[in-house]
């Protein structure tokens, strides 16, 4: 079955697939030339599609999964987004409105959800494979939040899945943008399960031919049964350092905690944040920070949308976007260049209240129960 968007001439192809597959419901993304990342019509089909999931007796469980060999889904349609808020459209508002609502939606599904992560997972592909009930990662995946390096800071919730852990993993993955391998995202409470990619079609068939009305047990048992343990991650060899030299509320306080640390693994992470913006490390941390201390995933989607419309606004969102995906230079030109000229007034621009939140229970002044 094709795309469930509006119909479109017979020579179209489906950015999105939605069939039935024994008790499988299955959703396909399919944008493979694009590593799946995500249109707001593609949003709408996942959210058509577990509506009619939901209530469908025979299907078990929810099976999302990227066509192509390269990767479940790179994130949000960047340069979509990037040239509509240069010309003042409301697509950019509309399509994280509707992302976020969505990554919710993910997390209170009522059946079980699973995400095969497989090959490159980055942000809006995030959102809607890490609030799954059932999160597989094989030896091809590379899980990362880059978005510091474009201007931006990890959304679809990331002050939320990023601070549920007591440890600092969370803050070195949203800072660096350091893309993680299968372990690293099992050991960063991402992902559950290990299965290797040339198992996949046999797993797949196995679980599609679970009985109709199969219980969550059966499906995480399914699961169990093809999984395997994957070799150990980079995350795990820093984890004490990561612990240690991540743990502080401003960037300028991690920044000499590296410096004064000196071993190669602190260099490293010094190398890699020197690239990014100042500015959106400096929001980031914040958003992470305030997540830690947030009662819910939509409090945290809340803020995280408001902020959105300072990205907009910002310098460094399209400049960060030229040199990564437009001119591919790989050299931005950040406003302001050192971290030491951000000012309070700078970030604060990230964290003032909308007009329009996101979600219904949300009141008027901004409150989330």
């Amino acid at each position: 079955m094709p795309s469930m968007s509006d119909p479109h001439p017979a020579d179209f192809t489906p950015e999105t697939l939605i069939e039935r597959q024994g008790a499988l419901g299955r959703i396909r993304l399919n944008r493979p030339k694009a590593l799946n990342s995500l249109t707001l019509g593609m949003v709408r089909d996942i959210e058509t599609a577990l509506d009619d999931f939901e209530y469908d007796p025979t299907i078990t469980a929810v099976l999302v999964t990227g066509e192509g060999e390269r990767g479940l889904c790179a994130g949000g349609d960047i340069r979509a987004i990037h040239d509509g808020g240069k010309v003042g459209s409301d697509a950019p508002e509309t399509f994280w409105r509707e992302e976020y609502r969505l990554n919710a939606r993910i997390g209170r599904y009522p059946k079980p959800y699973i995400a095969i992560m497989d090959g490159i997972v980055m942000g809006g592909g995030v959102g809607i494979s890490v609030y799954g009930s059932h999160r597989i990662v094989t030896e091809r995946t590379r899980f990362a939040m880059p978005e510091t390096g474009i201007g931006f800071f990890p959304d679809v919730g990331a002050s939320w899945f990023l601070t549920r852990q007591d440890n600092e993993l969370g803050t070195y993955i949203a800072l660096t943008g350091e893309p993680l391998s299968a372990a690293d995202t099992i050991l960063a409470g991402l992902a559950d399960s290990f299965v290797p990619s040339d198992h996949l079609p046999v797993f797949i068939k196995a679980l599609s031919d679970l009985s109709s009305g199969s219980s969550t047990d059966a499906v995480s048992a399914m699961i169990a049964a093809h999984s395997v343990a994957p070799e150990e991650g980079k995350l795990a060899q820093n984890r004490q350092a990561i612990d240690r030299l991540f743990a502080f509320d401003t960037v300028e306080q991690i920044l000499e905690a590296l410096r004064e640390d000196g071993g190669a693994f602190a260099r490293h992470c010094l190398a890699v944040l020197s690239a990014k913006s100042p500015l959106s490390l400096t929001v980031t941390l914040r958003l992470l920070r305030l997540g830690r201390q947030s009662p819910s995933l939509k409090a945290c989607l809340e803020r995280e949308f408001a902020a959105t419309a300072a990205v907009l606004a910002s310098h460094d969102f399209y400049e960060g976007v030229r040199a990564a995906v437009i001119d591919k230079d790989r050299n931005p030109q950040w406003r302001p260049v050192r971290l030491a000229d951000v000012t309070e007034n700078d970030v604060a621009a990230y964290f003032q209240p909308v007009a329009r939140p996101i979600f219904a229970e949300t009141s008027k002044q901004g409150a989330i129960p």
